[in-house]
């Protein structure tokens, strides 16, 4: 395992932008543009619905002013019920609509999202950093499905009443429709105010968010090698200064809403101030009755919500757009680079020449690395932390391109395979192994989708784990994972152990799959780990030495160079550097 590294040099995947988001938009509007339709047109219906309620208002007003008898009331009263359950029934059927085409659009983008952070090149991902990729998946996806659910259909339909409104006090008289846009200058300069604060301040948030995200992962995940170079204080201080960033943004945030809204109620002071009072000049000179200077005072009062909700809105409009920005940068990645012919492997023949590597130009991890590994045989790689174990093992996955020199399986160099064939021929299994949510036989159907029943109960008892298995609560139909049942350290890896038997790749590469087993139970997957790897090349990179001693050739690495190769019998033999390590694991245990 190599050291963690600083999250402060990560390459971030890219974020869209506006006009690519505009563009993907319209792409994923277009097929449903029909039903978009009609959810307007039941929007738009139920706002100019809503606007009866003030005048008829007004005109219950006039009829009480003027003393009438209140058989005259019923009228409008009862067209009052028919404007509120109309205005409802519309409300609801245009928010439905809105909803429905925000989530299949949604549902469209997080399919390609996936699909295309599933095909990224591992390489890509490990520059970034899983937590990036994960913020994103998780967090981000959450921030947009929220916005499409509630915030654009109540979006939508404020802004319809404001527009609706307007004209209804212009119906009314011209003159309040221009009292009422007296505020509308403070709730400009507000909005403008705040939008050019909130988007930059929403993006740093999500960055904030995505980076503390991946900080966790580096250090709860290199906890072994965080603990072995004694790197605790230094991880400590970098989630301290990852935190305190998220939570100084949050702050940020906060200030910034409250001037927000302190701003909106002054604008709604100066418009009520300003509507009232032409209305009490406009009745005293006998323009208009009461009854519509009050059906004026009400349109704007009515006002505050939409209003306010907009753009109160705007709020959760930014953060969903900087996190749409983010879904939309991975969903344009370009995916894996395939060549135009790909050559397909002869064999599990595994053969590297002049292999150097490096992760920052000038700090060499590999240099000259030559080796040539028969097919069906079994190379364990030993040496220190740092060595280039881990970096050797991905380098012949195909998860990083090599700086220097080639690698070839079967024949064919891994450029000239692509990573198709590559994941045909490689199956790559590190210490952290994921158990998927769901009932044990899909999860080790994902090696191999048409697996029989027998072929499951076969891969399982390869590695000792079919007993186990069938003692669960419902056998292989039990649900594993998250909010299912718990596997252990050594039974989660056996479910691995048990994928790889499955897919039957020619060339197995276990980067130190027992490390976190415990004594006793990386003995039963040492042995398990035998079994799966038999008739296949194996490339073990070996945390406990016993592993070594089994295999056909020990290959010791130190700083990126070979330094000793033969078998475990030959090399504790001539006494050098393995025969060191051997000693020093010998007196230990």
């Amino acid at each position: 395992m190599s050291a963690p590294t600083d999250p402060t040099a990560r390459d971030l995947l890219p974020t869209a932008t506006t006009s690519r988001i505009r563009a993907t938009l319209g792409e994923l509007l277009r097929p449903r543009w029909a039903v978009a339709a009609a959810a307007a047109a039941a929007l738009v219906a139920g706002a100019a619905v809503s606007l009866v309620a003030a005048p008829l208002l007004g005109r219950i007003v006039d009829l009480v002013a003027a003393r009438n008898p209140p058989d005259t009331l019923y009228g409008p009263v009862l067209l009052l019920v028919v404007v509120a359950v109309a205005q409802g029934l519309l409300a609801v059927l245009g928010i439905a609509l809105v909803a429905r085409v925000g989530e299949s659009m949604l549902a469209q983008l997080r399919e390609r999202f996936v699909e295309r952070a599933i095909g990224l090149p591992l390489e890509r991902i490990e520059a970034a950093g899983s937590g990036d990729l994960t913020s994103r998946v998780t967090s981000d996806v959450a921030q947009v499905g929220e916005a499409v659910r509630e915030a654009v259909p109540e979006f939508a339909r404020s802004a319809l009443i404001i527009a609706l409104t307007l004209v209804g006090l212009a119906v009314l008289d011209w003159r309040f429709m221009v009292a009422a846009l007296c505020a509308v200058p403070v709730q400009v300069l507000t909005a403008r105010w705040y939008l050019r604060r909130s988007t930059s301040l929403y993006a740093q948030e999500r960055v904030a968010g995505g980076a503390q995200q991946q900080q966790l992962l580096d250090t709860i995940s290199g906890a072994p090698t965080v603990r072995a170079f004694r790197l605790r204080g230094e991880h400590a201080d970098r989630v301290r200064s990852r935190s305190e960033d998220v939570v100084q943004i949050a702050l940020r945030v906060v200030r910034l809403q409250t001037g927000f809204f302190g701003r909106l109620n002054l604008a709604e002071f100066i418009g009520v101030a300003a509507v009232l009072t032409t209305g009490f000049l406009l009745v005293r000179g006998n323009v208009v009755s009461i009854g519509t200077a009050s059906a004026a005072a009400l349109y704007f009062i009515n006002l505050f919500g939409p209003v306010n909700q907009v753009l109160f809105l705007l709020d959760t409009v930014q953060s969903a757009a900087a996190s749409l920005a983010r879904i939309i940068g991975v969903a344009d990645l370009p995916g894996e680079q395939q060549p135009s012919r790909p050559v397909h492997p002869a064999d599990g023949r595994v053969h590297t020449t002049a292999l150097g590597h490096a992760y920052v130009d000038g700090h060499d991890v590999l240099d000259a690395v030559d080796l040539d590994i028969a097919p069906g045989r079994r190379v364990a790689l030993v040496g220190a932390s740092g060595a280039g174990k881990t970096t050797l093992a991905k380098l012949v996955a195909g998860v990083h391109a090599p700086t220097r020199g080639v690698v070839r399986i079967g024949g064919a160099a891994l450029r000239e395979q692509g990573p198709a064939i590559v994941r045909q021929t490689v199956a790559l299994i590190t210490q952290e192994v994921h158990v998927f949510a769901g009932p044990l036989a899909d999860d080790l159907k994902l090696a191999k989708p048409d697996a029989t029943t027998d072929e499951l109960h076969d891969a399982l008892a390869a590695v000792d784990a079919l007993g186990w298995a069938k003692a669960l609560p419902d056998g292989l139909d039990t649900v594993v994972g998250a909010g299912g049942h718990t596997l252990t350290v050594v039974q989660a890896q056996q479910l691995a152990l048990a994928r790889l038997v499955l897919a039957d790749r020619p060339v197995a590469i276990l980067d130190e799959a027992t490390a976190e087993a415990g004594s006793a139970g990386a003995r039963v997957l040492e042995v398990a780990a035998r079994r799966a790897t038999a008739g296949r090349t194996g490339l073990l990179v070996a945390h406990r030495l016993t592993q070594a001693a089994t295999a056909d050739t020990v290959v010791v690495l130190d700083s990126g160079r070979v330094v000793e190769h033969g078998t475990h019998d030959e090399l504790v033999a001539a006494g050098g550097r393995y025969a060191q390590l051997w000693a020093a694991w010998s007196g230990s245990r």
